[in-house]
């Protein structure tokens, strides 16, 4: 039977068995503990209250037309920004991390405000700047657009922050190499750069779809909340709850995340392809 070292000397134990001390199991449990408190327990009970009145009233609950267009809007909006994100956010990152220029420094510190300024604050920015009263010209209040700059706002440093760490740690010398046996820019980037990048920019997205599922404070301001127009899921959400109808919450809600579980899944498997590909 073959043997694994376990990194001390005259120890072994079977390849493939996980033994785990007593410290391992104990931060282990901890872990799981912590993890289901604050997530699995959550879930399942928002899962439980989504189907209590069985698959009847948990569809009647999401196809109500005026749901049904709230969850459209807040998919295709989140989709759309996270497409957008991923090549804009590779860009500044590469800018950031690749060029010199004056006011780098202050720039990196900005991409982080959306981080930091609390969303209802965000709100009122983005209110002030595309609202009536515009000094740009740009009103995009109480319109589904007031939806999409919103999500944009607030994603806009989930990809950036992912990739800038990554571009950062690869090696120039392998670059260099390439394109001294010939290999052009983009070939490089393709072949070289790229599944390097692969796992940072899904991960970043996977973030912008699932804040962007979620958003609220940023967009309540702006976008008026009116149905069949600008309203989102999550205020349909909070409008069920204020009725007093948790089930309807909990059925959108559920599928909300089923939706954001398929997206990760999905782009794990892209990145994946993309990164043995090449």
């Amino acid at each position: 039977m073959s043997t694994t070292t376990t990194g001390w000397p005259g120890l072994s134990r079977p390849a493939g068995s996980v033994t785990l001390t007593r410290t391992s199991g104990i931060g282990l449990g901890l872990t799981m503990t912590w993890f289901s408190l604050l997530v699995l327990i959550p879930l399942a009970a928002v899962i439980v209250t989504a189907t209590e009145g069985g698959w009847t009233n948990f569809w009647s609950a999401i196809t109500n037309e005026q749901t049904s267009r709230a969850i459209v809007l807040t998919l295709l909006a989140a989709t759309a920004v996270t497409v957008v994100n991923v090549f804009m956010g590779t860009a500044i990152a590469w800018v950031l991390v690749r060029d010199r220029f004056w006011g780098r420094s202050a720039l990196d510190v900005l991409i982080d405000i959306p981080f930091a300024l609390p969303t209802i604050v965000a709100g009122l920015v983005l209110l002030s700047l595309y609202g009536n009263d515009s000094p740009l010209g740009i009103n995009v209040a109480n319109t589904s657009w007031s939806v999409y700059l919103a999500f944009l706002f607030v994603t806009l440093p989930f990809i950036v922050r992912m990739v800038q760490p990554v571009l950062e740690s690869l090696d120039l010398d392998i670059e260099e190499a390439a394109a001294s046996l010939g290999a052009s820019r983009f070939t490089t980037f393709r072949r070289i750069i790229l599944p390097s990048l692969a796992p940072a920019i899904a991960a970043g997205a996977t973030l912008s779809f699932a804040r962007g599922v979620g958003e609220y404070g940023s967009l309540v301001l702006l976008s008026g909340n009116l149905p069949f127009e600008s309203e989102v899921a999550s205020v349909r959400i909070l409008g069920a709850i204020e009725n007093d109808n948790p089930a309807a919450a909990a059925s959108v809600a559920t599928l909300l995340l089923v939706v954001s579980l398929l997206v990760i899944v999905a782009l794990d498997v892209i990145q994946r392809r993309v990164a043995r590909r090449d």
